[in-house]
């Protein structure tokens, strides 16, 4: 059944807010160099990957920039890169200097292992990029660096502050349930999983029929049991948001809980701002300049050429990725549109209508109070986009 249809805002006017609400995540790109080569990159779009080595402006000037636009606001930061961790002597000096903001690292764990003990018991969560299984992650990042990253892990998890989360890029169609419920599993160092639907066109020759039989027993395994939470963000978070759809909006306004249309900024290494981490090569995405000392509200907005108001997921979904929304209907890539977005709406509907099929208001009602509050008010929501 569809909920109304809602009447999305006019196109984005320069009053409106730059940052909307008192949150806003700061991601720091402390370089574009990697010692990696994802062969699904985002930062290849563009020429973008490592065409920034180093930070171009001071802390002074990030000083003077946070003092102008983020005075009133909770701000948390996100070393990103690249591979920020070849840039630790940045992160140290935002940590020293900063030292009532919140931290998180991006990283694809290969390093981990050489940074300071100091900075690891600062971090909030540290997503870390991997793919799914061995030969999966192998295959896109290289020989051996499965192995590598859950070693370090290991080493690292005492010294960590706050969660791991293994944060998956979805891209291969045959990445199995086992595959990702071992990420969770007891012997794991990971303490949450995340995934995301790649934004490629990997959805052809049965890819959306096998990733909807690997959420099936994800959603299965989930309502398993109310003695313990299945750490898997996606699912908790779209189980929270149709239980409780305030939640659904109050960290974003309303809005695309992705952040990039209300709080999400994302420094270039050269100090240019964009929204979105994925449009970096886009001229049209600037949104600020730390230099300069200058910020506008995101380009990223709803537009009514986008459908997510007439969508039934739509109250709980919020209408996941902009960047995918934006370049499917406000610039109208009609190849894009079937290749990629409509997939993965599809795909997000068919995980509603199977947390529907196992009554999760019941299933709520039996859970312990310290696994209701986990389940509502997990930190790391305002970490990872909640929706896949």
């Amino acid at each position: 059944m569809q909920s109304a249809v809602v009447a999305f805002p006019s196109p984005l006017r320069h009053a409106e807010p730059a940052i909307l609400g008192h949150r806003v995540e700061l991601q720091l790109l402390t370089t574009l160099k990697c010692n990696l080569k994802c062969t699904y990159c985002s930062l290849g779009v563009g020429d973008v990957l490592g065409s920034q080595t180093q930070v171009a402006y001071s802390i002074d000037q990030l000083t003077a920039f946070a003092a102008t636009h983020l005075a009133d606001k909770e701000v948390y930061v996100t070393f990103y890169g690249g591979e920020p961790t070849l840039n630790r002597s940045m992160m140290a000096e935002v940590m020293e200097r900063f030292p009532q903001w919140r931290f998180q690292l991006q990283t694809n764990g290969t390093l981990i292992d050489d940074v300071p003990d100091w900075m690891l018991r600062r971090l909030s969560n540290v997503l870390v990029s991997i793919d799914g299984g061995e030969v999966i992650t192998d295959g896109y990042r290289g020989r051996g660096i499965y192995r590598q990253v859950l070693k370090n892990l290991r080493q690292v998890h005492e010294q960590v502050g706050g969660t791991l989360t293994a944060r998956v890029t979805w891209g291969n169609a045959d990445t199995t349930f086992e595959e990702l419920d071992a990420l969770v599993a007891a012997d794991s160092p990971f303490d949450y999983m995340y995934w995301q639907f790649v934004a490629d066109a990997m959805y052809g020759d049965g890819g959306i029929a096998k990733r909807k039989a690997v959420l099936r027993r994800l959603v299965e395994r989930f309502f398993a049991a109310t003695d313990a939470l299945y750490p898997v963000i996606p699912l908790m978070g779209i189980v929270r948001n149709k239980l409780f759809p305030g939640r659904a909006q109050e960290l974003y306004g309303g809005r695309t809980q992705c952040r990039v249309s209300s709080h999400l900024l994302n420094v270039m290494p050269d100090g240019q701002i964009f929204p979105c981490p994925d449009m970096l090569y886009d001229p049209k995405m600037l949104m600020g300049s730390i230099q300069r000392n200058w910020l506008k509200a995101s380009p990223l907005q709803r537009t009514p050429a986008m459908p997510c108001g007439s969508c039934e997921a739509f109250d709980w979904c919020r209408g996941n990725c902009m960047k995918n929304l934006h370049r499917g209907y406000v610039e109208d890539d009609a190849g894009y549109r079937a290749g990629v977005v409509d997939p993965i709406c599809e795909l997000v509907r068919f995980l509603g209508e199977e947390i529907d099929r196992h009554d999760p208001q019941a299933w709520f009602a039996r859970l312990p109070v310290p696994l209701r509050r986990r389940l509502t008010d997990c930190e790391a929501y305002e970490y990872v986009e909640v929706m896949p």
